[in-house]
């Protein structure tokens, strides 16, 4: 079974691929946590694995 049989209804935005434990994540379902290194924490955040914790992408939220 591949990824996109495991999630239909989710788009390739939305999906979040974790190279630590193979998985497939909903953006949504992602782990929120401050970032790594210097980057501002209230401007920035990492997506994490809900499974093994990894990252999977650090965003930008805010812009002031």
């Amino acid at each position: 079974m591949s990824h996109a049989d495991e999630l239909p209804s989710m788009t390739s935005e939305d999906a979040l691929h974790c190279d630590t434990c193979p998985k497939t994540v909903a953006r949504g379902d992602a782990i929120r946590t401050e970032t790594y290194g210097d980057l501002d924490a209230d401007r920035w955040q990492t997506l994490c694995c809900p499974t093994c914790g990894g990252r999977l992408k650090t965003v930008f939220v805010r812009d002031e």
